[in-house]
């Protein structure tokens, strides 16, 4: 997975005040969980701006002004409800050999049989939330269409990986192939024409009968 770092200086006041002002001044004010001590620090906005505004994941290096650097993943982010920016960010400190829990976005590959005879792709999940090591996760969750045809599925099921743990149930519908007014209007014409084939086939039949 990328990775992405942070320059970030860590911060000894944490009230209300202190806070203000460091939003004041344009610097969004963070924390990170998950290990020995909480760690309280502020970067300027725009450095996040890879980071939160993309489908995207990363895992994060905060690179502190004392030499110390944390690796991290994002989990929990507060937009200012009326100018939308970025008021406050929570990371959770993620190690070797801890597993941690993450959103993949998910993407098809392959061209769906079903798509193409005017079935309409539908999507149930862009994201799959999964458990494992860091090191072990990749950018995108990919799951192959090809073979599906109008009513078909996708499930978790068919996208597993021994690289991680899916935390969906097992009967949860990624994507499927969902029939259109294109593909009935289609069968609805193969119909009629197999109708008028077998009407006039009987035609041709009456005269040599009667001959």
């Amino acid at each position: 997975m990328k990775s992405l770092t942070i320059n970030a200086s860590q911060r000894e006041s944490v009230g209300k005040k202190a806070t203000k002002a460091l939003r004041n001044a344009g610097q969004v004010p963070c924390v990170i969980y998950g290990g020995d001590t909480i760690v309280h620090f502020a970067a300027p906005e725009i450095a996040f701006k890879n980071l939160v505004y993309t489908p995207d994941v990363h895992t994060v290096v905060i690179a502190l002004d004392n030499g110390t650097k944390i690796n991290a993943i994002l989990q929990d982010i507060q937009f200012h409800p009326v100018t939308d920016k970025i008021i406050h960010i929570d990371f959770v400190e993620i190690f070797d050999n801890k597993p941690i829990t993450m959103e993949i976005p998910f993407r098809t590959v392959g061209s769906s049989r079903g798509v193409r005879n005017g079935g309409v792709l539908r999507f149930n999940l862009r994201r799959i939330k999964v458990k494992g090591l860091a090191s072990k996760l990749p950018d995108v969750i990919e799951g192959d269409i090809t073979q599906l045809k109008i009513g078909n599925k996708l499930s978790v099921t068919d996208i597993a990986s021994d690289d991680f743990t899916i935390l969906h149930p097992e009967n949860t519908v990624v994507c499927m192939v969902k029939t259109s007014r294109v593909a009935v209007e289609e069968e609805e014409d193969e119909e009629e024409e197999g109708a008028a084939a077998t009407a006039e086939g009987e035609g041709a039949e009456t005269p040599a009968a009667e001959a």
